[in-house]
């Protein structure tokens, strides 16, 4: 295992069939993401962002090229394989924070760690630990449609690290939000990120969190490039 890497892109390509056209959306991409760094990726719609989110994250298989995630090659694997990784090593947060509207915020944190077969005590205590950091001690009881929607988001991104991942992917994480609130939730998401050493591959449009990242990247021509 490479300790300097959390996750690796190989000569990415994907492709998608139009009616009679291919659309080649990423073209032998490469990029490195490395343990404990906020990497931003800013470009404009069309040009393959939540395509790059999804491969990174084994939600798709590219056509070509290889993923490699804590050292471990990851283009033979099974589904049943791929979905394991993505339980243990992989977190997800949208723009929608796709919260379970029934459970209050403890439990939908929970519930990712009792499905991976943490017992129930050891869970419910990793969880309010998480969304205590956050901010939301007093409001771990409350389900989603009682809390704003930055408090919403921030249990997004508890229940997305309550497993311990290696690498968090955030797909317009605060694209929802007012500017004000953007801020804070970015700011208990980058401080979670530097205590942990997780590392975070964000996708966004605000330009001001951008450049408070470690790194940028863009998309061109089916390439990463630092900007």
């Amino acid at each position: 295992m490479n300790l300097s890497e959390t996750i690796r892109l190989e000569g990415i390509q994907r492709r998608y069939r139009q009616g009679e056209a291919e659309l080649d959306i990423l073209r032998g991409l490469d990029f490195t993401l490395h343990p404990g760094e906020a990497v931003a990726l800013v470009a404009p719609s069309g040009t393959g962002k939540s395509t790059l989110l999804h491969i990174a994250g084994l939600l798709e298989r590219p056509d070509a090229g290889e993923v490699v995630i804590g050292g471990r090659p990851t283009s033979k694997l099974s589904d049943a394989e791929r979905t394991q990784i993505r339980r243990t090593d992989i977190g997800f947060v949208y723009q929608f924070h796709h919260l379970l509207p029934e459970f209050s915020a403890l439990e939908n944190v929970m519930l990712p760690q009792l499905i991976n077969g943490l017992e129930r005590r050891e869970a419910q205590n990793r969880a309010q630990d998480l969304l205590g950091w956050l901010g939301l001690p007093d409001r771990v009881q409350h389900r989603p449609n009682e809390l704003s929607g930055g408090e919403q988001q921030r249990v997004a991104i508890a229940r997305a690290v309550a497993n311990a991942p290696r690498v968090l992917l955030a797909d317009e994480p605060t694209g929802n939000l007012d500017v004000v609130t953007a801020d804070s939730v970015f700011e208990s998401l980058f401080r979670l990120i530097k205590a942990t050493g997780l590392s975070a591959l964000i996708a966004t449009h605000n330009l001001d969190l951008a450049s408070r990242m470690d790194r940028r990247i863009t998309l061109r021509d089916g390439l990463a490039v630092e900007t």
